[in-house]
């Protein structure tokens, strides 16, 4: 539920005045955190999210005030390209906080908020190993959001019959993140096979004529197959993002899905 909402609810129910609940819509849409932050404390309420942090340069006293107001006024924060030791920074903070070193993310989570079904359907696919850390942030990015992420790696196009093995659980996917490095030919393919939309997520992984991600990006834009969308390079927190709002578009429109505040903020 989006703190909005939740004054609402409240006053509703009577649990506050309607000079409380006039307070909250009066603040503004940002706060100030000296002069080298402004935290966009009304996102949750425009796009059913709250902000989510970039780690990677900022300073550990700009780290730690960010996340500290993140987490008094959403009780969680989410953190991006972190490394081990703005982790242990953190840690001392907050001692329920998380990090997976492959993907890079930070995670304190609301302890109710964590025990809620994921749903849907995201397949989380990647030509080869060394493309994991990249898929491990788009799959626990789509899963913080609400989504429930099928892995599927290590399955390029050097290999096609290993990707065609798993193609009952790609097809029943509500949308499919396709992440390839080297020619970045999987996302095509995944695009030709499937009926649901492809977010396709060039890496930097290749010898020297992949020009750090370049070559991958230019095959994913000029993808022949339908369907298919393209992110930065190595932009697996994008591609996650983009795929739980399609996951949750697609359970929200369908009359059958069962209801899930996770998944679906602007209802109760």
């Amino acid at each position: 539920m989006s703190a909005a909402r939740e004054v609402l609810e409240n006053l509703k129910a009577g649990k506050i005045s309607l000079d409380e609940a006039e307070l909250f819509f009066a603040r503004r849409p940002f706060e100030e955190l000296g002069n080298f932050a402004k935290l966009d404390s009304h996102r949750e309420t425009r796009t059913g999210v709250p902000e989510v942090v970039f780690c990677a340069g900022k300073s550990d006293e700009h780290l730690l005030a960010i996340f500290k107001k993140l987490c008094e006024a959403d009780g969680r924060a989410f953190g991006t390209r972190a490394n081990a030791r703005q982790f242990e920074l953190l840690k001392n903070a907050f001692p329920h906080a998380t990090f997976d070193p492959v993907s890079r993310i930070i995670k304190i989570e609301n302890p109710q908020a964590a025990t809620m079904p994921r749903t849907g359907k995201i397949a989380v696919c990647c030509a080869g190993t060394a493309d994991i850390p990249v898929a491990e942030e788009a799959a626990q990015t789509a899963e913080y959001f609400g989504g429930n992420v099928e892995r599927i790696f290590d399955v390029g196009v050097s290999g096609l019959h290993r990707l065609l093995a798993h193609l009952d659980k790609i097809q029943s996917a509500n949308c499919i993140v396709a992440i390839a490095g080297m020619e970045g030919a999987l996302a095509s393919v995944l695009g030709g096979l499937t009926r649901n939309p492809v977010i396709a997520v060039p890496t930097s992984v290749g010898y020297g004529a992949s020009f750090h991600g370049l070559a991958a990006l230019l095959t994913m834009l000029n993808s022949c197959a339908n369907g298919v969308s393209v992110v930065n390079i190595d932009n697996g927190f994008g591609a996650g993002f983009i795929a739980a709002q399609i996951n949750r578009l697609a359970r929200t429109t369908d009359p059958a899905a069962p209801e899930n505040p996770a998944t679906n903020p602007s209802r109760k």
